[in-house]
């Protein structure tokens, strides 16, 4: 099959479109053939060894975790999905190795759900790790419905997943942005503040009395201001600063969950979550998409076609 790998460490440059032996499909796993495979900042950040002291590597690697596509086999005792059932999921492993950016992809049944019948599949294959990121930070941060959240970087990936998901749970949304962002913003939901200095003051002026909870979904040293503005300091949840814990806030690393990916897919299905693909490339243009994602200036998801 085809595959994109890399056989070190290094930039977008290294990745290669080679052909590799087809996975093998083991107990509790399912052989999906991929449609689309989500491109996510953690995947060129993974290939450049940022992430070395803390998960395992393998090389040649086959990166990417998202996954959208079509069950082609069923290993050993597995009988949550069948032959020809459409999925999508977080393919995240014990190991970094056999990934998304394949033709074939053999996928623990654990990281999987049916995919939503209201996206395509390329729509499909830019959800699962932001969504599940944003879905996983509400809750670990208690929020219910009728409260305020505050959501730093709201106009991102992750950020407009975490926007329509509180919405859709009934929660108020703060969201902060750049201005060109604003309009944005307002049509996912959410009231928007501008980022940057002074905004614990913009803050206010929407909440007098403080937010509920607040989401750091960039990491640019904002913890501190979350927590001045939560009623609660310990209801602030961060993906991005790694210093987190340290500070008395919540550090979130995504997991692979069947239960909340079906939940994702219900709002996607019932109209209350969309996913923007801005960019849809070709596998072989692997070290573009991830160009693309470096410059941080993508509004929408990219995904590869398969």
């Amino acid at each position: 099959m085809k595959a994109i790998t890399y056989s070190a460490y290094g930039t977008p440059g290294t990745l290669t479109l080679v052909d590799v032996p087809q996975p093998k499909v083991g107990p509790g796993e399912v052989l999906v053939r991929v449609k689309a495979a989500g491109v996510n900042p953690v995947d060129w950040k993974l290939a450049a060894g940022y992430l070395d002291p803390i998960l395992e590597v393998r090389h040649p690697v086959i990166p990417g975790w998202d996954v959208a596509g079509v069950v082609e086999s069923v290993g050993p005792d597995t009988f949550d999905f069948a032959v020809g059932d459409e999925v999508y999921g977080y393919v995240r492993k014990e190991w970094v190795e056999l990934g998304t950016y394949a033709e074939l992809v053999s996928a623990p049944v654990r990281t999987l759900a049916r995919k939503p019948r209201e996206l395509t599949f390329e729509q499909a294959a830019g959800l699962p790790l932001a969504g599940l990121t944003a879905y996983q930070s509400l809750t670990r941060a208690g929020l219910k419905a009728g409260e305020t959240v505050l959501i730093h970087s709201a106009a991102g990936g992750t950020g407009s997943f975490g926007v329509q998901i509180a919405v859709a749970l009934g929660l108020r949304v703060i969201g902060t942005a750049g201005a060109h962002n604003h309009d944005y913003l307002r049509s996912l939901g959410a009231e928007p503040v501008l980022y940057g200095e002074g905004l614990a003051d913009r803050v206010r002026e929407l909440a007098p009395e403080g937010v509920d909870a607040g989401l750091d979904f960039y990491g640019d040293g904002v913890i501190e201001t979350l927590q001045s503005l939560v009623k609660e300091r310990d209801r602030v949840v961060s993906i991005a600063d790694y210093e987190a814990a340290a500070k008395g806030a919540h550090q979130l690393w995504v997991r692979p969950d069947t239960a909340d990916l079906t939940f994702l897919a219900e709002l996607a299905d019932a109209g209350s979550l969309t996913v923007n693909v801005e960019h849809a490339l070709p596998l072989a243009e692997a070290a573009r998409a991830w160009e693309l994602s470096a410059a941080g200036r993508t509004r929408g998801k990219i995904v590869l076609t398969v």
